[in-house]
């Protein structure tokens, strides 16, 4: 009797991470009776920002977004799925996944993972409590710092999430984020984008600062503390009928100016990476197929939770009823994000420029003393190199 193939892999903490591998693992192993996959969590931080060398000893299986790239690469712990997979599969993969959720994973010619998860920053709110308030969901910077002077307004301030807010303006206000080795973006630009923040974040709670998309996500629909969330990386779930006691609904980025083009925040979303330490490549790398695919993507791994990175679930209008319009309303937004840096030192960036935003936005420090830390740490992340 052949000897059952065992597979472990490890996702982040969250109905829309570990439920739909449960249900895709389960569907797989009954098609194949010879394999047994085993999926295990890890907080949302520790998933963003825990160096993935240890989890690549560890497990076979690894979901992972795609600023580890570099640092994965580099340090040989995953393999290049470019060659393992049939052209013909990666070009149907690459045509059919929603904006860059491919093509973020395709870094210096080499594959890190196939897409399964979609998500982007953009807006969420309580349509109940806007109607209350008698107001639309902002459409430009100025409603939505106005939404805020009223207490209605909510980001989430956690360090990472606020970095990549930062670099959301960076780029909406002309530059590319991390273009050369010495700074972030041009100094006038970084000026700009911190006190579009603080503008925004002074009239929010100090509580912001601890809270990542999750916890806002959680807050907004069990109290009624906050109306509209500004632009935090998406969670379909809280849109699903019954899934919360008060369902968000979800939308597009504003604009900064009106009638100007909308901001286009920072992809974030998930791929499924095979460790190179995995014993059982074959089965592992089939796996992950099954999962990728757009039958998979549209029917199992929406219905269990899921939030697809396959173009076949987002314009189906059953997925889409089922998250409560999420797909048809924020596609805009995730089709313009756009892919953050991936080089080797990327990662841990964001926690530490996180902190020096933190820094003066929670604490009132100054303006230029944050920006020169934020320069000196990422002219340290790229030492590394």
């Amino acid at each position: 009797m052949a000897q059952t193939i065992q597979l472990t892999g490890i996702t982040w903490d969250h109905s829309r991470a570990l439920p739909p591998l449960v249900a895709t693992a389960q569907r797989y192993e009954e098609a194949h009776p010879g394999v047994r996959i085993h999926w295990q969590k890890r907080t949302l931080d520790e998933f963003g920002h825990m160096p993935i060398d240890i989890l690549a000893q560890k497990f076979d299986l690894i979901v992972i977004d795609h600023p580890w790239a570099g640092f994965a690469f580099a340090k040989n712990l995953m393999l290049d799925l470019k060659p393992l997979v049939p052209a013909a599969t990666l070009a149907e993969l690459a045509e059919n996944s929603i904006g860059q959720s491919f093509t973020s994973y395709d870094y210096d010619g080499k594959l890190l993972a196939l897409p399964i998860d979609a998500a982007t920053p953009a807006p969420s709110w309580r349509p109940d409590l806007l109607e209350r308030a008698g107001v639309q969901p902002p459409q430009t910077w100025a409603e939505a710092v106005a939404l805020a002077q009223r207490k209605l307004a909510i980001i989430p301030g956690f360090n990472a999430d606020l970095f990549l807010h930062f670099v959301m303006l960076v780029k909406a206000l002309g530059a590319e984020p991390c273009a050369t080795p010495e700074e972030i973006a041009p100094r006038d630009i970084m000026s700009r984008a911190i006190e579009l923040l603080r503008e925004l974040t002074a009239p929010m709670p100090r509580e912001i600062f601890e809270l990542n998309p999750i916890l806002v996500a959680e807050r907004m629909t069990t109290t009624d503390d906050f109306a509209w969330n500004a632009f935090a990386y998406t969670y379909n779930n809280y849109a699903r009928d019954g899934f919360s006691p008060k369902p968000l609904r979800f939308g597009n980025l504003l604009s900064l100016q009106p009638g100007g083009p909308r901001l286009r925040s920072v992809l974030g979303g998930t791929g499924i990476a095979i460790s190179a330490n995995c014993k059982h490549v074959t089965a592992a790398l089939d796996y992950a197929l099954f999962t990728a695919s757009g039958a998979t993507q549209r029917t199992l791994y929406t219905q269990a939770g899921g939030q697809p990175s396959h173009r076949a679930a987002w314009t189906d209008g059953a997925a889409d009823l089922l998250c409560g319009g999420f797909f048809s309303a924020t596609r805009t937004t995730q089709e313009e994000a756009f892919v953050r840096p991936r080089y080797e030192g990327y990662v841990p960036l964001q926690t530490a420029g996180g902190h020096a935003l933190q820094d003066h936005l929670r604490n009132g420090g100054g303006a230029a003393a944050a920006l020169d830390k934020m320069n000196a740490l990422y002219r340290q992340s790229r030492e590394t190199l």
